[in-house]
């Protein structure tokens, strides 16, 4: 089984060894059927979305990582997974997958062999299992490369596909995990070794796969900034704002980060996120907040993916000054903190990416200053991921969609629950999402199976067809003449 590697020692010869088993496995794989394929995908889902599995799989990566909460990491691990096999189910991922009589192309679908995937804390049983499916679909193998902190649940999510693996007749090597304890090293050698690396999780790692001389694909920073607008229903914006800000304790790049609201809205959006458990914190509590979650230049561990009643005791413990107010705050048990901030950059840390309950507010006078705020944020930190916007102006999402450095415009919903895809909403299902040359990738859609295959097209001859010069330079001549 996959986490029976834990004990060998880390090599070169030993990720060797696991990228050998994985290309055999794969070229047996190469030849199988749709259907066959497709039950070996429907044998990964099941693997985790099986209730009593995903639970086990939810409360260890809670137990092990220290990061978000038990109950929407189930419902993570469930909805993503069925979104994606939703999305994949009755595609053709096998032989011929289009034909374009009128061009004469025929595409087909090929493997792209074995793929490194790198995954993260934050997600440590969901998002190996979207790129485990994603994979599968496209008849690859793939050895999973997760955070040190995640390997306990990879390495269990892994054993329950072998399990489900074995009632399909697939071969275990199709799915395996680098051993344990995952280093730079060791990841660094399974990138070279593969086909392909798709990289979810820190710049740093993403950066290590762009560099590691194998194509691959990584997703740029999150920093996602809602804007509210004068035309926007303050009671439903607030419910969608506090629903994705608080999903799993704020650990999706997808989670809002800033909410820029322009003056005319802000006095009723304020009361309304405070109605409903938001508290608003004041400018010494604030600097307390900073003291605490930037301590020693970077994002602490201490914040990260913990509830806001568990922020605001760790405040209470650094501030003895401000010790009650603190404490009081806990007991309110709040859903999200949120603080005021007019600055952006280093020196205005809540600015940038906070991967935790809190809630940067910038009050802007109009739409136009709304939408520059975002530039100015997404300019330090963010670019190419999304927007969320709360507005019953539709023209508004257009100019955003037209002007902002931005792969996604999300509209009138929980942003952190609807960019990586939903139910209500057409985005493929996916938990990495492109941020375009804006966020230094090279895609900007949502990650999905045909990122994992290539394609060869087959050319026919069609019936000729050559433009005159006046079809191509008509428009031209008129204007400027021929000459």
């Amino acid at each position: 089984m996959a986490n029976n590697s834990s004990t060998l020692p880390h090599d070169n010869n030993v990720v060797a060894e696991l990228v050998a088993r994985a290309r055999a496995a794969q070229r047996r794989f190469e030849t199988s059927s749709q259907e066959q394929v497709d039950m070996t995908v429907a044998a990964a889902g099941w693997a985790i979305m099986e209730p009593k599995r995903n639970r086990e799989l939810a409360e260890l990566a809670v137990a092990d990582t220290g990061v978000g909460n038990v109950e929407d990491k189930v419902r993570k691990n469930h909805r993503k997974t069925q979104g994606l096999l939703r999305d994949l189910q009755g595609v053709r991922s096998v032989g011929q997958i289009s034909e374009d009589p009128e061009k004469g192309i025929i595409e087909i679908a090929r493997p792209v062999g074995v793929v490194c995937a790198v995954t993260p804390s934050t997600n440590p049983g969901a998002t190996p299992a979207n790129k485990i499916i994603n994979a599968l679909k496209g008849r690859n193998a793939v050895i999973v490369a997760p955070s040190p902190k995640g390997w306990g649940t990879a390495a269990r999510l892994i054993e329950f596909i072998h399990q489900q693996f074995d009632k399909v007749g697939a071969p275990h090597d199709l799915v395996q995990l680098l051993p344990a304890p995952v280093n730079k090293q060791s990841t660094g050698d399974l990138m070279r070794m593969c086909d392909l690396v798709v990289a979810t999780g820190s710049q740093a790692n993403v950066r290590a796969a762009y560099a590691s001389g194998t194509p691959a694909f990584g997703v740029g920073a999150g920093n996602v900034a809602s804007i509210v607008d004068e035309t926007a229903d303050a009671e439903a914006a607030s419910d969608r704002i506090l629903r994705s800000k608080t999903f799993d304790n704020a650990t999706s790049c997808s989670a809002e980060n800033s909410m820029v609201v322009v003056n005319a809205a802000a006095d009723a959006m304020i009361a309304a996120l405070q109605a409903r458990g938001a508290v608003l914190l004041s400018p010494t509590q604030k600097a307390t907040l900073q003291r605490l979650m930037w301590n020693e230049g970077r994002l602490s561990s201490a914040v990260i993916g913990k509830s806001a009643t568990e922020i605001a005791l760790r405040a209470a413990e650094l501030d003895a000054s401000d010790r009650d107010a603190w404490l009081a705050i806990a007991e309110q048990k709040p859903r999200i903190l949120m603080v005021y901030e007019d600055g952006v950059g280093e020196a205005h840390p809540f600015s940038g990416e906070k991967l935790s309950p809190v809630l940067t507010v910038y009050r802007v006078p109009d739409f136009a200053a709304a939408a520059a705020m975002v530039e100015r944020i997404y300019r330090f930190e963010g670019a190419g991921h999304s927007v969320s916007l709360h507005s019953s102006d539709a023209a508004r999402a257009m100019q955003l969609g037209l002007n902002l450095p931005v792969s996604r415009v999300i509209v009138n919903q929980p942003h952190a629950l609807a960019t990586g895809g939903n139910f209500d909403n057409g985005l493929p299902f996916s938990l990495s999402m492109g941020c375009g040359t804006w966020g230094k990738n090279n895609f900007s859609d949502n990650m999905n199976w045909r990122h994992y295959v290539n394609i060869t097209r087959i050319a026919s001859p069609i019936a000729e067809r050559v433009p005159t010069e006046n079809d191509i330079f008509g428009a031209f001549f008129a204007a400027h003449g021929a000459h």
